[in-house]
């Protein structure tokens, strides 16, 4: 039994068909790759956690797996994902949001019922407002200085690469649970800016220092965008 499809090399990321050939269950060959002459995908016989701690170290070989060799290629199944990945992006947005609010309010009194939802309804629209600019800048930025489209790389594609980049977001649950400072919002920010930039600079084999300009200038217009609207009154 084999498995083919696009997938790619994670050494050197060009295109291969076959990522092993299977004989017998427990039984494979892991392919090679042409180009490069090393085993194109040995992440396969790998333990997931070895997987997500070399995503941790931001090793491209680790993101070329996940993005190419590992997520199907099914467009339902990608598109269903988008949608899974951009709503909980946006929850833990709002959690953060709503997180510096409480932040900067501590000291006051009791908020009346008007004012939570006063609240609410400026965390909505700061996390709407704040992803729209930051996704209309990420994906102008990447068509023109990533050359994202002659590549041909979807947005949808970039969408969901900056999307599963971002999965550091997920520490922000602990905060839900254990007292954390706000302090370590931005600490994950960074992170995840940092994740990003990889990210980009898999999918689009662009220099590291204009996948990072993109993701920068992207962000910086989220949060002050967010800022914004979050210091209206």
């Amino acid at each position: 039994m084999e498995k083919d499809g696009n997938f790619r090399c994670v050494d050197c990321g060009l295109p291969i068909k076959k990522l092993y050939i299977q004989y017998s269950p427990g039984n494979i060959r892991l392919m090679k790759c042409e180009n490069c002459k090393a085993v194109a995908d040995e992440y396969i016989e790998c333990e997931i956690m070895i997987i997500v701690i070399d995503l941790i170290l931001h090793k491209p070989r680790a993101y070329r797996h996940t993005f190419y060799n590992m997520l199907s290629r099914d467009t339902r199944y990608s598109e269903g994902l988008l949608w899974k990945l951009s709503l909980g992006f946006l929850i833990l947005d709002a959690y953060i949001m709503w997180v510096l609010s409480v932040t900067k309010e501590e000291g006051t009194l009791a908020p009346s019922f008007v004012s939570l939802l006063q609240c609410f309804g400026k965390i909505l629209v700061g996390v709407v407002v704040g992803n729209f600019f930051f996704t209309s800048l990420l994906l102008f930025g990447s068509a023109k200085f990533l050359n994202a489209s002659s590549k041909g790389l979807r947005c949808k594609d970039t969408l969901l690469a900056i999307l599963i980049s971002s999965y550091f977001k997920i520490f922000l649950v602990a905060m839900m649970v254990w007292e954390f400072p706000a302090s370590v919002i931005f600490l994950v920010d960074i992170f995840v800016l940092s994740s990003n930039t990889v990210a980009l600079k898999v999918i689009t084999d662009s220099a590291t220092i204009r996948c990072l300009g993109v993701c920068f200038a992207a962000f910086s217009l989220k949060c002050l965008a967010s800022h914004l609207l979050r210091t209206l009154h």
